[in-house]
C-alpha cells in the first residue's frame, strides 16, 4: 500500500512537471544577412521568452531570395516550423496549399492596423504584419516651382492630364535625361506592386476580383487597354526608360537625371539627404482614383504546428507598438499603427515621411487576394515588360488573360 502511494505521488509530480514544461516553438524568417532586422526580431523573441514560461521561440533564418522555396520544400517534407513569416500577397497561396492555418489572436488588437498589414483569405485572418511600405511620386519643390506646377494634395491629386502635363514640362525643359524614373531596373514583385495600381487607377486589374475565376475583361477590357496604351506611350514618348541600369535607379534622382521618381518610402531618406527640398507627392488619379500597392511581410502559423496557441501568443506579443516603432526605426518601413507612427520621428505628424502613412492608409490596395496570384504576378510582369518594349497592346493583354485563365482552370478555380 505504501509502495503504491509512492508510485502515485511520483506519477502526479511527473505529470505536474510535464504540464509546466516549456515547449519550444520553431520560427522561420526571411531576413538572413540583414543584421539590423535580425537584431530586432531577436529582441522580440528574447522579450517573449523572458515574459512567460510556457513557450520558447527558436529562430532559423533564410536568405530572402531562397525563403519561399525553402517553405515549399519544408511543406513537402512535412517539417514546417510553428511560426512562418510570409510575403502578404503570397499568403493566400500558402493557405490554399495547406501550409498555413487561420491566426487566432485577439483581433481587437489589430483594429487600427493599416489595411495592408492584415492577411485575410476566405474571410479569415491568416497573417499580420508589423509594418507596411508605400510608394509616392518623388520630386523636388524647386522642380515644381521651376516648371510652374501645382503641388498635388491627398484631397486634390493630379489628374492624368495634369500628370502628363508635368512630364511634358520636365521633358521640354531639357534639364533631365528622362522626366520619369519608373524603376524598370527592378524586376519580379516590383512590377505588380508598383505598376498594377496604375492600371487599377485606370479601372483595370490583373484579375476579376468579383469572382477571381477569370482575368477576362479585367486585364484586357477597355480600361486595361487604355492603360496599356498609356504605359507604352511613356516609353515611346521618351518620358521613361523601358530598360534601366541599376545604378541609375539607385542614384539617378539624386544626381538630377530624372525630374520625378516612382519609388518607395525605403528610398525616401536618401532622396532627402541628396536634396532637402524633396517632396513626396500622392499618386495621380488616372481616372478611377489614386492607388498604390499595399501588403508587406507578415507573421502566421503553419498548418502543421502542434502548438498553434503558443505561436499565436508570440505573434500577438510582437504587435506591441514599441516593437512596431523599433522595426520602423531600424529598417525604415511604415509602422502598422498610427500610435506607433507617433513614436517614430520620421513618421510622426510633421515628420519628413509622414505623408507615406497617409498614402498607405488612404490609397493602399492589396494585390489580388488569390492563390493564383503567384502565377498572375509573373504573367503581368512579362506583359508590361513586353508592352514597354513595343509589343502590340491588345494582343499582349489577350495572351496574358489566356495564360492566367488556363492556370485558374488547371487549379480548379483555386477554391474560389
Amino acid at each position: 500500500m505504501k509502495f503504491n502511494k509512492l508510485v502515485a505521488s511520483a506519477a502526479i509530480l511527473a505529470w505536474a512537471s510535464a504540464a509546466n514544461a516549456t515547449e519550444t516553438l520553431s520560427m522561420w524568417y526571411h531576413g538572413a544577412g540583414n543584421e539590423v532586422e535580425l537584431k530586432l526580431i531577436n529582441e522580440v523573441i528574447a522579450d517573449f521568452n523572458a515574459a512567460q514560461a510556457d513557450w520558447k521561440v527558436e529562430l532559423q533564418t533564410f536568405p530572402q531570395a531562397a525563403y519561399n522555396d525553402s517553405v515549399v520544400a519544408g511543406a513537402l517534407a512535412g517539417n514546417l516550423p510553428d511560426i512562418l513569416d510570409v510575403d502578404g500577397p503570397v499568403m493566400p497561396n500558402w493557405a490554399w496549399a495547406g501550409y498555413m492555418q487561420p491566426l487566432k489572436i485577439d483581433e481587437s488588437k489589430i483594429a487600427n492596423f493599416l489595411p495592408g498589414t492584415k492577411g485575410i483569405w476566405n474571410g479569415q485572418l491568416y497573417s499580420i504584419g508589423l509594418w507596411d511600405a508605400a510608394i509616392a511620386l518623388t520630386t523636388r519643390q524647386s522642380i515644381l516651382d521651376e516648371l510652374g506646377l501645382r503641388k498635388p494634395t491627398v484631397d486634390a491629386p493630379w489628374t492624368k492630364d495634369e500628370f502628363m502635363a508635368a512630364l511634358d514640362a520636365a521633358k521640354a525643359s531639357g534639364k533631365y535625361e528622362f522626366a520619369l524614373d519608373l524603376g524598370t531596373a527592378w524586376t519580379g514583385e516590383w512590377y505588380p506592386y508598383a505598376f498594377s495600381p496604375l492600371m487599377q487607377s485606370f479601372g483595370g486589374d490583373i484579375v476579376d476580383r468579383s469572382t477571381y475565376k477569370t482575368a477576362e475583361g479585367a486585364l484586357n477590357g477597355e480600361a486595361a487597354q487604355a492603360f496599356g496604351a498609356w504605359w507604352q506611350g511613356l516609353f515611346t514618348g521618351g518620358y521613361a526608360q523601358s530598360t534601366q541600369d541599376g545604378a541609375d535607379r539607385d542614384s539617378g534622382f539624386a544626381s538630377g537625371k530624372y525630374a520625378f521618381s516612382w519609388n518607395g518610402n525605403w528610398a525616401a531618406l536618401g532622396a532627402l539627404s541628396a536634396h532637402p527640398d524633396t517632396v513626396f507627392l500622392p499618386p495621380p488619379d488616372l481616372g478611377n482614383g489614386p492607388k498604390i500597392g499595399a501588403a508587406s511581410w507578415q507573421f502566421g502559423v503553419s498548418a502543421t504546428s502542434k502548438f498553434p496557441e503558443g505561436a499565436a501568443a508570440f505573434i500577438e506579443f510582437a504587435l506591441d507598438d514599441k516593437y512596431l516603432a523599433a522595426f520602423s526605426n531600424g529598417i525604415g518601413l511604415i509602422p502598422a499603427t498610427p500610435t506607433a507612427a507617433e513614436m517614430v520621428d520620421n513618421y510622426k505628424a510633421g515628420g519628413p515621411l509622414a505623408d507615406f502613412v497617409t498614402y498607405s492608409s488612404k490609397f493602399g490596395m492589396v494585390r489580388p487576394v488569390t492563390p493564383g496570384y503567384v502565377v498572375q504576378a509573373k504573367v503581368f510582369e512579362k506583359a508590361l515588360a513586353d508592352i514597354a518594349q513595343g509589343a502590340d497592346v491588345a494582343a499582349t493583354l489577350d495572351a496574358a488573360v489566356d495564360e492566367i485563365n488556363a492556370d485558374i482552370e488547371k487549379n480548379s478555380g483555386y477554391g474560389h
